[in-house]
């Protein structure tokens, strides 16, 4: 991070870069401080999203999990950090960003100590979601605290430490779990994976309210509850039944669901021009949908993070179920591709000026191409070797190229004033791809793979459609760049 805080990156926009004097006099005191405590926060958002892939076969054996309870054990956390956090980001509008970031900081604590004391699947998935509302509350006042309390150079090197610490989590989750649940500390087992917060956690609430500043809470917003209301129904109703299909051979019902999400997802775009019309709030509000740039961002960000999402944990499956490999192990072989993605995040700024148009589409098609030249050389079955690891760290190469880079532009062009729905709608489509990932693409995989041989070209057979949708996002991207 420090690395990240001192290389001269490209010029912000004026308009998006004056806080509001409150906010200023309470980031130029401890600049780095806070930086360092609400990153920490948002890391921890971030790795409980991932972090979880690596205990899923000792949870199925602790806990007689299905594969779907897996799933939703995974996605239940992600689903409610999805839709709540637009809602959590005008929360923190109204109430004060440090006052939002320290309740949902204490309410993930808290769900993270549940959930590591869960006593079966449905338990663990009620307190997963409870986890998600916490870190809803807490990870848009993020983005928010960043670009109120930080001006110019400072600010982009910020959000590149941000869009450093989003990228990063996932991978860094991986290696982090597999470490826990092999250790087996004092006999927790996968429990560990959750019990880890919590330390930490406290530990941040300790800090938190000395060091946050406190800028004034704006005039009360109005809450759009039908939009909210309408868009939980169709995350839900195109998760679920994705989820639920395969192991309940695809009754009438999953279709019926997954066909009506469509609509759903309609209703939303006309309830949210209704709520405009009547002179409301909408969660997607037209002001900010309409800043420059940001609807093809927020597109492009949700076909990466959806092919990321649904690759770590197919790949996850693949290393421990398939392959055999403890948990350690399938953890540390993500470390290629976490020091790359890391790497190249933190220090895109030094690559010149010129190729910084082509270099996101560039990225994206970088680690569509490696992702598939991965599923395809898995797909005999082999354990993996250090080509696949070469492999594995230029897809971080690719990844890293893309994600820093597109998350800067996304929010380098917005004004402060519209900085906290911004950050709602980015890190939205950012959790809701993770959401979607894991469902389409863990259901391709388990549904191809039904011995140890289809396993292995299901993987295969999953990579080629996971770089088809990366390529999708190259497109996207380089029609942003234009």
């Amino acid at each position: 991070m420090s690395q990240s805080l001192t290389h001269t990156p490209p010029a912000v926009p004026t308009s998006a870069t004056a806080p509001t004097p409150a906010a200023a006099a309470g980031g130029v005191r401890r600049p780095l401080a806070v930086l360092a405590v609400i990153l920490l926060g948002q890391f921890m958002a971030v790795l409980d999203a991932s972090i979880v892939n690596v205990a899923i076969p000792s949870m199925r054996t602790s806990l007689h999990a299905s594969g779907s309870g897996l799933q939703l054990i995974v996605s239940g956390y992600v689903i409610a950090y999805a839709v709540l956090l637009v809602t959590g980001a005008r929360l923190g509008d109204r109430f004060g960003q440090r006052t939002m970031f320290i309740a949902g900081l204490t309410l993930f604590t808290l769900a993270s100590l549940t959930c590591g004391l869960a006593w079966n699947p449905a338990s663990l998935i009620v307190f997963r979601f409870l986890q998600g509302i916490g870190a809803a509350a807490m990870v848009p006042q993020v983005m928010t605290l960043i670009q109120v309390t930080a001006t110019g150079n400072t600010r982009a090197r910020a959000l590149s430490a941000y869009a450093a610490v989003i990228s990063g989590g996932m991978v860094a989750g991986q290696i982090l779990g597999g470490l826990i649940v092999s250790g087996d500390i004092a006999g927790t087992g996968w429990r560990g994976v959750f019990l880890v917060n919590v330390p930490i956690g406290v530990a941040l609430l300790a800090v938190a309210p000395r060091i946050l500043p406190a800028p004034a809470p704006r005039a009360a917003r109005r809450h759009d509850l039908p939009g909210l209301a309408v868009l939980t129904v169709s995350v839900l109703a195109l998760s679920v039944p994705l989820v639920l299909g395969h192991e309940q051979h695809w009754p009438l019902w999953t279709r019926i669901v997954l066909g009506a999400s469509a609509f759903g997802f309609a209703a939303f775009a006309l309830v949210e021009r209704w709520v405009h019309r009547r002179g409301g709030e909408p969660l997607f509000a037209d002001r900010v949908v309409r800043a420059p740039g940001l609807l093809l961002a927020a597109a492009t960000l949700f076909l990466i993070m959806c092919t990321f999402g649904g690759w770590v944990f197919i790949l996850t499956i693949h290393l421990q179920s398939t392959l055999g490999y403890s948990p350690v192990h399938a953890g540390l072989l993500f470390v290629p591709n976490g020091v790359t993605f890391g790497l190249v995040s933190l220090n895109w700024t030094r690559i010149p000026a010129r190729f910084h148009r082509a270099m996101i589409p560039g990225g994206l098609l970088l680690a569509a191409a490696s992702t598939i030249a991965m599923g395809l050389s898995l797909r005999d079955g082999h354990s993996i070797d250090p080509l696949d690891l070469v492999i594995l760290a230029i897809m971080g190469i690719g990844y890293g190229l893309a994600f820093s880079p597109l998350m800067n532009r996304a929010t380098g062009k917005i004004p402060v004033t519209l900085a906290a729905d911004a950050s709602g709608i980015l890190v939205t489509c950012v959790q809701l791809g993770v959401v979607i990932g894991v469902a389409t693409f863990g259901t391709l995989f388990l549904t191809l793979a039904t011995d140890h041989l289809a396993a292995a070209h299901a993987l295969g057979t999953t990579a080629v459609a996971a770089g088809a949708t990366l390529a999708v996002a190259g497109i996207l991207a380089m029609k942003a760049a234009r």
